[in-house]
């Protein structure tokens, strides 16, 4: 079996540069294992008249091939549909989708593109596993072109309850085209639910024991995991590094309390910092024991609402640490930039809180990772958003409502004040979930589930997706 695993863009390990992207962290130790394939944008832009393999370099026992997307569509795709359109409807955001027919024409435009170009691994052994939102359509693509290998795709963000996607221009054709996938995978059972939901009030098509009329695509939840002995084990040699040290001298003997985000709307950092503000106003005796590094890393800065959130953060932390702050010590450090994850982990150990409360989440490694890097004998409290998929499997966490800014400071009053034997119990429980479902029996699963889903299927003549419009023409697309 040749496995190629297609993304928006490929990782490569550099331990003391920043890691982009949770997709790209949690899939390069599996890669490297698997002996896969990872096709993706080389992050150089090319000619939309040919498909430009920039580089293709070994990876531990696979292998990396990265791919020049076309200028010409590029905007229009990644700023454009995926994250001004895609993205919001993704994560319940429907009231900023901002897009155009011409964005769409460039995803799907960069989604053919990519198609064209994975035929160089479309060897009779061959299965593809297409990762997120970027590429909905692929898998239709490569069926266009004749592809008739095992195509799965799976979803690494939220997939919304159906009013959210009919805000979604073309979200009908959208949809039919996935059902070109033999398997789709969500993070989640809620995400499936939602997804069959739609499927059937907006398609009229039936689903049965998680298949999609008459053997079409099978739907099933792949809860996404880390590798947790690897994560671990850099968390305890992390302690060592210099940057490590002058975080917990600078504490004075404060406790510390940790978040790690992208800067994105869906993340709740506004919400996160004036549960912290809250909480001091509630309790001003906490004042000096504990204080909150939000690492809040710049994201797609080019987008007007990012750019605005940004700003937005900037003068809230400003006016919290202005209002409770003194002259040696402030409630909240707020960084802007990325760090490597062996930094990450160490300052994971170090933080006696991981606060992760995403608004709307596909799963968040963060809390997993934050889990991971604790101390058996003296861990961490972790304060989970019960609107993460994390939160599904992590319920030991102590779970908050996002948009409860009462109710968050309350949680983390209790994070701070928790006993160790509790703080124990709790981390125990979920460090014992986190090592079954752990990346690699995420990677296992799947693999497994597409080759089993396959071998079950009806003929492929008999596997018609009906009344999908395709870019080159109309009519009913077969699945080959």
């Amino acid at each position: 079996m040749t496995l190629v695993i297609v993304s928006n863009r490929v990782a490569r390990p550099k331990p003391d540069l920043p890691m982009t992207g949770g997709l790209a962290a949690a899939l390069l130790p599996a890669i490297e294992r698997s002996g896969a394939i990872w096709v993706g944008a080389s992050g150089n832009l090319g000619s939309s008249e040919r498909d430009s393999f920039a580089e293709i370099e070994a990876l531990g026992a696979g292998a990396l091939a990265t791919v020049d997307l076309p200028q010409a569509y590029y905007r229009g795709y990644y700023e454009g549909f995926s994250n001004s359109a895609l993205w919001p409807a993704l994560h319940s955001r429907t009231d900023l989708i901002r897009t155009s027919g011409d964005d769409y024409k460039a995803y799907r435009e960069v989604n053919g593109f990519m198609a064209r170009a994975l035929l160089r691994f479309c060897r009779p052994d061959a299965i593809y596993w297409v990762q997120d939102y970027h590429f909905l359509p692929l898998g239709h693509e490569l069926r266009r072109l004749g592809v008739k290998q095992p195509i799965g795709f799976f979803l690494h963000t939220p997939w919304p309850n159906r009013t959210c996607m009919l805000g979604v221009p073309h979200h009908r054709e959208l949809v039919r085209a996935m059902l070109a996938y033999d398997l789709i995978g969500f993070q989640t059972d809620e995400d499936r639910h939602n997804f069959e939901d739609y499927v059937q009030q907006d398609l009229g098509m039936p689903v049965s024991d998680g298949v999609v009329g008459a053997g079409l695509s099978r739907l099933q939840a792949f809860p996404i995991g880390i590798d947790v002995e690897q994560f671990a084990a850099r968390a305890i040699k992390a302690a060592a590094r210099p940057e490590i040290s002058r975080l917990r001298a600078s504490l004075q003997g404060a406790k510390l309390a940790i978040g790690v985000d992208r800067l994105d709307y869906s993340k709740g950092l506004a919400n996160r910092i004036q549960a912290f503000d809250r909480l001091l106003v509630a309790e001003p005796n906490l004042r000096r024991a504990f204080t909150l590094l939000q690492i809040a890393v710049p994201s797609r800065t080019q987008i007007a609402s990012y750019s605005k959130l940004q700003s937005e953060l900037a003068t809230l932390v400003g006016e919290v640490n202005g209002r409770h702050g003194e002259i040696d010590w402030v409630p909240i450090r707020y960084v802007n930039r990325a760090f490597p994850q062996p930094t990450l982990a160490g300052f994971y150990r170090a933080a006696q809180i991981g606060v992760v409360t995403p608004l709307h989440d596909g799963m968040n490694l963060v809390a997993k990772e934050y889990v991971a890097a604790q101390d058996p004998l003296d861990p961490g409290v972790l304060v989970l958003s019960e609107f993460a998929g994390a939160a599904k499997e992590l319920d030991a966490a102590v779970l908050v409502n996002p948009h409860d800014i009462d109710g968050m400071a309350r949680a983390l009053s209790l994070a701070l004040m928790m006993t160790r034997e509790e703080r124990v119990e709790r981390w125990k429980a979920m460090i014992q979930t986190l090592k079954i479902h752990s990346i690699h029996a995420w990677f296992s699963d799947f693999c497994q589930a597409l080759g089993d889903t396959r071998m079950a299927a009806l003929p492929p003549a008999t596997k018609v997706v009906p009344s999908l419009t395709s870019r080159a023409g109309q009519g009913a697309v077969t699945q080959h």
